[in-house]
């Protein structure tokens, strides 16, 4: 049997209404001659610390490395508990145990996917040092209720915001809560690179200076390595395509929004479960649905033509690389896990194509 034809990809990487602009920034680049720590991760970092409403960037080799480095330049380590989300990418506490520290898992709010507040507070012990909110498929975490909670108990707050560029809680920019955030630019991600990329966002200059030296082997001068550090810097080719894609970030934002705004309106009384929209700062990573019957649901879309993907088909704390850190049971994040279908939603996307989604989802029969 024949297995039917692609109709809507669920995700579409090829350069699009900017790939004239990429092929201006990598030529700029090439002509330049200066391919690390130069002049274009410069000017990206002050532009995306300002699109981000902090006051630093820096620019690392992945999210992952922006979360471990982040850490470790605020004395987070070895001793020290971590408090974080388990529905998420696994680097999420690979990045927490590079840095030395042990994660700990808090459940998630079943309905908006991100930690639970009052998880939160009852995973706290003498031991914790960080919570480390995931802003999840583009939606906040309650940072207000979270914030709360680590000014209450003298934590600090360092955001995983990999998903969520230019998302905001309340009015306010994520990674604006606390001591910093982790973004990255895998070339998924909202605000995405032709390969692998991430930057640490803060508020302290002084943070932000040890930053810059973890991320170069600890170098406070050229050879002169003052503390341990990694080989982690964005690479000025990256930071050249990342700046075009920064000025049509706030476009491609409101495209998200729209398309996503559409599947709500046409996924009224639908056979899947829609997650409610917790905040107008969502900017749509991914549009997620939920089903108990998700594989026949994948299938019965597959068969219409429309592809499918899973964020994420297993908790982290049933990661088999984590379980080294004694995970507790969070069973509505592994129920989560179970449940989630993440449907196409990009930029590209069109209305025709979104439409098409639609009704596939809407003439499904569990």
């Amino acid at each position: 049997m024949t297995a039917p034809d692609v109709r809507v990809p669920f995700l579409s990487l090829k350069p699009g209404d900017d790939a004239d602009a990429l092929r201006g920034a990598v030529n700029r680049v090439i002509d330049r001659g200066w391919f690390i720590l130069g002049p274009e991760l410069e000017a990206f970092e002050a532009e995306f610390a300002a699109a981000a409403g902090a006051g630093h960037a820096i620019g690392v080799n992945t999210g992952t490395d922006a979360i471990a480095l982040l850490l470790r330049g605020m004395g987070i380590g070895p001793g020290d508990e971590v408090i974080t989300a388990p529905l998420s990418a696994a680097y999420t506490a690979l990045a927490v145990m590079m840095a030395g520290a042990r994660p700990v898992f808090a459940d998630i709010d079943p309905e908006r996917h991100t930690i639970s507040p009052a998880a939160v507070e009852a995973a706290i012990t003498s031991r914790t040092a960080a919570i480390m909110p995931v802003h999840l498929y583009g939606q906040a975490a309650d940072m207000t209720a979270i914030a709360a909670i680590a000014a209450r108990h003298g934590l600090a707050i360092v955001e995983d915001a990999a998903q969520a560029h230019l998302a905001s809680c309340e009015g306010r920019p994520v990674g604006s809560f606390g001591a910093g955030a982790a973004f990255s630019f895998y070339p998924t991600k909202n605000l995405g690179a032709l390969g692998d990329g991430g930057a640490i966002t803060v508020h302290d200059a002084a943070l932000a200076d040890r930053l810059r030296r973890l991320r170069n082997g600890g170098q406070r001068t050229t050879y002169q390595h003052d503390e341990f550090g990694v080989n982690s810097r964005l690479d000025e080719m990256q930071a050249a395509i990342l700046r075009e894609r920064l000025q049509r970030l706030p476009a491609w934002t409101e495209q998200r929004r729209a398309l996503a705004a559409h599947y709500r309106m046409r996924l009224e009384g639908a056979p899947v479960h829609v997650p409610r929209e917790f905040d107008a700062g969502h900017v749509y990573h991914l549009f997620v649905v939920r089903t108990a019957q998700r594989e026949a649901f994948r299938a019965h879309l597959a068969s219409q033509g429309v592809q499918t993907l899973i964020h994420y088909p297993k908790a982290l704390t049933q990661q088999p690389a984590i379980q080294s850190e004694a995970p507790a049971t969070c069973p509505h994040a592994e129920q989560a896990a179970s449940e989630v279908c993440s449907l196409p939603l990009y930029p590209s996307l069109s209305l025709a194509d979104a439409e098409l989604v639609a009704s596939a989802v809407m003439s499904f029969r569990p």
